[in-house]
């Protein structure tokens, strides 16, 4: 039975790692990044209710007159 010959391994797996790291840094160089990335100024409007004018001295029990 023959013996696997592992001597062109290292050059192989070098000469692969080397190709991957190249065509990485090529797919990255060619990718379009935003030029000044800034958060999104969000304004919460608060939201108007119908109820919200009804409010009287019933919802508050604790400012009731004694």
């Amino acid at each position: 039975m023959p013996q696997l010959d592992t001597s062109t391994w290292l050059i192989t797996i070098m000469s692969m790692i080397i190709t991957l790291f190249i065509m990485f840094q090529l797919k990255v160089s060619k990718h379009c990044f935003p030029d000044n990335p800034e958060p999104k100024l969000t304004t919460t409007s608060k939201p108007t209710t119908p109820w919200e004018e009804k409010w009287t001295k019933i919802y508050f029990p604790l400012s009731l007159p004694l």
